[in-house]
């Protein structure tokens, strides 16, 4: 990588750095409330919210509390302790302090948006285009606060635009694409391992691996980076996964419960019908809208344990499967919820800023915004910009820029998945678990933008050692 590339990088991390930071702090600092998850996390650390506030608020300062037993896995562990460290060493207070977090987030995020602007083949003037998008994506409303949570959404999307970057890079020739495999590696390990929905990200990764060919590589010059690339995160992942409660099955009959009386059976259709096609009984009607915690729950219930075996997921796929409108509603809701972007019960504010309780901050609102105008339309906007994203990722692939195809197709298949896996097996808190619908969709937009955008004049010429066949298809629009 020229030397002009490597300072122009350092422009671009430092003036991302420091707007990331004026978006964090000023005029005052922002996160994401805890929705209760964030004990899984916390007491990792040695510490727990014992008196936990409204959802509405943030606590930017956690302090120590006895012991608890969480086997959730979640790379957004690897920040907290960081964070811990760092904040220690500063004389931060807590266990783990939001503020030191935050500002470390924004550390890596500034490098990951740096990273995948120098993987781009782009001149000066149209790498500047894809900072600001980039930062237009980090830095929305809708995203931004889980930087400064206890939720792994936040390890989520830096492990995504990290894998992302990455592929970008790996497919330059030279140093750059070395560096661009380690960036991969850690945006897989970061990105996989974030939550367990993120799990869905393996095949798709493993794809977009295998697919990668730089300019010039062939035979075993091709294979040998992206397999050692895949080997890698592969053992990591099995490592990490072995950890503790792979794929979050501890909450699967709780998830199964909510697919059922919080979606299914929501009281709006032929609830008796729904019931018996899931082979409950009709008493069971009351328990419509329950949670799983909550004391109303079905579990209380002295016929719980003969019906337990249709809290399920081989049952409700049976549903779904045999009930083709009421899926098709359920995916609906999930668009919907996917496009509305904000959750109503998280505020993003702390308990001193003088805000009122749910308060949420909008200063960045551009793909949110956007997204929120068109949400009642759910799947009828969502489909066709996922079938738009598609046709720039061909495009690509045919113009010889394959690497935008290939990320192009890993966020929209992660995106569709996501929806479906979140709509049909969650039930609840749909709004703050379609973020992982909306993020890799907007993403995807920005790549397949930048596609459009002609190379740099200087990029690299094609290698006598390409294939001449991919120069022969025609560039049609």
């Amino acid at each position: 990588m020229k030397s002009r590339d490597l300072r122009f990088g350092l422009g671009v991390f430092v003036a991302s750095l420091g707007l990331l930071l004026l978006r964090f702090l000023v005029p005052r600092p922002i996160g994401m409330a805890d929705n209760g998850d964030g004990w899984r996390l916390l007491c990792q650390l040695g510490g727990r919210q014992l008196d936990r506030p409204s959802e509405g608020f943030v606590r930017f300062s956690y302090g120590s509390a006895p012991p608890c037993d969480s086997a959730y896995v979640s790379s957004q562990a690897w920040l907290d302790w960081a964070a811990g460290k760092i904040g220690a060493l500063f004389g931060a207070s807590g266990v783990l302090n939001l503020l030191v977090l935050g500002v470390l987030t924004c550390v890596l995020v500034a490098g990951a948006i740096t990273v995948t602007v120098l993987g781009l083949d782009l001149n000066r003037r149209n790498r500047l285009i894809a900072t600001v998008l980039l930062l237009l994506v980090m830095g929305d409303s809708a995203f931004f606060g889980y930087f400064a949570s206890v939720l792994s959404e936040g390890a989520a999307f830096l492990g995504i635009l990290l894998i992302c970057g990455g592929l970008f890079l790996v497919h330059r020739p030279g140093k750059p694409r070395w560096a661009g495999a380690a960036v991969t590696v850690l945006g897989g390990l970061v990105g996989i391992n974030a939550k367990s929905q993120t799990l869905l990200l393996i095949p798709l990764f493993a794809l977009a691996l295998l697919l990668t060919r730089p300019s010039g590589a062939r035979g075993r010059k091709r294979w040998a980076l992206p397999l050692a690339m895949l080997a890698i995160v592969g053992a990591g992942t099995l490592a990490i996964q072995s950890q503790g409660d792979p794929a979050n099955a501890e909450y699967r009959e709780a998830n199964m419960y909510h697919a059922i009386f919080d979606s299914i059976v929501d009281g709006k259709h032929d609830t008796k019908a729904d019931l018996a096609a899931l082979g409950l009984p009709e008493s069971f009607e009351q328990y419509v809208g329950t949670g799983w915690w909550g004391e109303r729950a079905a579990w209380h219930d002295p016929l719980y344990p003969r019906y337990k075996d249709k809290i399920s997921r081989r049952n409700v796929l049976h549903y779904y499967a045999t009930h083709p409108g009421r899926t098709a509603e359920i995916l609906q809701q999930g668009g919907v919820d996917a496009l509305t972007a904000r959750p109503e019960n998280l505020g993003s504010f702390g308990e001193l800023s003088g805000q009122p309780r749910l308060s949420k901050e909008y200063r960045v609102p551009v793909f949110s915004g956007l997204a929120a105008l068109v949400a009642p339309l759910g799947l009828f906007v969502l489909v066709p910009v996922w079938v738009l994203l598609g046709w720039a990722g061909v495009r690509a692939f045919r113009r010889n820029r394959r690497e935008y195809g290939i990320v192009a197709f890993l966020l929209v298949f992660f995106a569709a998945g996501q929806l479906g896996l979140s709509a049909l097996g969650e039930g609840i808190e749909g709004v703050k678990h379609q973020l992982l619908t909306l993020f890799p969709t907007v993403l995807a937009v920005v790549f397949a933008v930048l596609s459009l955008l002609p190379r740099a004049e200087t990029a690299p010429e094609q290698t006598e050692d390409e294939d001449p066949a991919e120069e022969e298809i025609p560039a049609a629009v």
